[in-house]
């Protein structure tokens, strides 16, 4: 600001004033003052001071330029176009002293959107996670039930129906009980080694039953399932892979659709499953009275990988309940047939 006044402090115009619309116009002597605008007569006489900051072009942009003060567009200043320095130097003065002056309506404006925008972010960036969380919290066990069904059957489309005999469903039920999940379903393909769907629903490949003879492994990958849903439960894993428009149908009209499904099931098919802490995985096995040196050597032959699951095996050196009998068990192993 004060660099703009010193240019034009010496800068001198004629003009021609009016007090008031009775009286005539008079040549006058304008000149730039400290943020005013000063008319005189030719002795030198100051008439009157304007603000520069309350200034008005009545015509910006026509000549003779009209210039009033603000609030009495009665008294008036005519510059002609000759008088181009004077004129520019007052627009000029006029906006560096807009700029130095503070502006309470855009500091409220920016007030303003710094809150919408936070308050967007917060919407973005916390309502999801936050209705999933109570998607998933209110979603009855019938309606898990039935999307974890819905899922095994899209599953059966790629891996065959699921193995089924009168004779090995007791067996399977049994192991289901001994386990502590609601349902165990044996596929023929499809899953890697096994899979936990809502509902309580936990799918096994066949290898598992068909490749071992200790009913311990197979319960020992009943197990890690278990373990995973305590640590992620599996309707809150769909809802991750498939978005926060998927929680809200689910949450408004109780149903998946059949696109949401199958990213869902391409995805979880095609991935390993995670792995977990092996102090969880104990700690799981230790609460079911299983054995983890079975699971653990059908994981990695070697053990390596695993040697803290068969060192720390809750059951070592401990009586074992039978996880199956041998007769079911053998049953259970023929549940796919030839």
């Amino acid at each position: 600001m004060k660099t703009a006044l010193k240019q034009y402090q010496r800068i001198e115009a004629t003009g021609l004033w009016r007090p008031s619309p009775d009286v005539q116009r008079r040549e006058v002597v304008v000149s730039i003052g400290e943020a005013t605008l000063t008319i005189s007569d030719f002795n030198e006489q100051a008439l009157t001071h304007w603000s520069l900051a309350a200034l008005v072009r009545q015509n910006p942009g026509d000549f003779p330029a009209l210039f009033n003060p603000d609030g009495d567009p009665d008294e008036t200043l005519e510059l002609e176009e000759t008088e181009t320095t004077m004129i520019e130097a007052i627009d000029r003065l006029q906006r560096a002293i807009d700029r130095a002056r503070p502006h309470p309506g855009r500091l409220r404006w920016l007030s303003v959107a710094g809150v919408v925008a936070a308050v967007a972010a917060l919407l973005l960036l916390w309502m999801p996670a936050a209705l999933q969380n109570h998607v998933v919290s209110v979603v009855p066990d019938i309606k898990r039930a039935d999307i974890g069904n819905t899922i095994l059957q899209r599953i059966e489309r790629v891996s065959g129906r699921a193995c089924t005999s009168e004779d090995a469903q007791a067996a399977l039920d049994q192991l289901a009980a001994r386990t502590g999940v609601r349902k165990i379903v044996i596929l023929p393909a499809g899953v890697q080694t096994s899979l936990s769907l809502p509902g309580g629903i936990v799918l096994l490949n066949r290898a598992l039953v068909e490749d071992h003879e200790d009913p311990s492994v197979a319960a020992g990958y009943v197990i890690a399932e278990r373990a995973r849903t305590q640590a992620q439960d599996p309707l809150d894993d769909l809802l991750d892979r498939t978005g926060a428009t998927t929680a809200f149908r689910l949450l408004t009209t109780g149903e998946l659709t059949p696109a949401n499904i199958d990213a869902y099931t391409e995805q979880v098919l095609s991935e390993p499953r995670p792995s977990l802490p092996e102090d969880d995985l104990l700690e799981v096995f230790a609460q079911a009275a299983l054995p983890s040196t079975p699971y653990a050597y059908a994981v990695d032959v070697t053990g390596e990988t695993v040697l803290g699951l068969i060192e720390a095996d809750p059951m070592a050196g401990r009586p074992l309940q039978q996880v199956l009998p041998d007769r079911d068990w053998v049953r259970l192993q023929n549940i796919c047939g030839e």
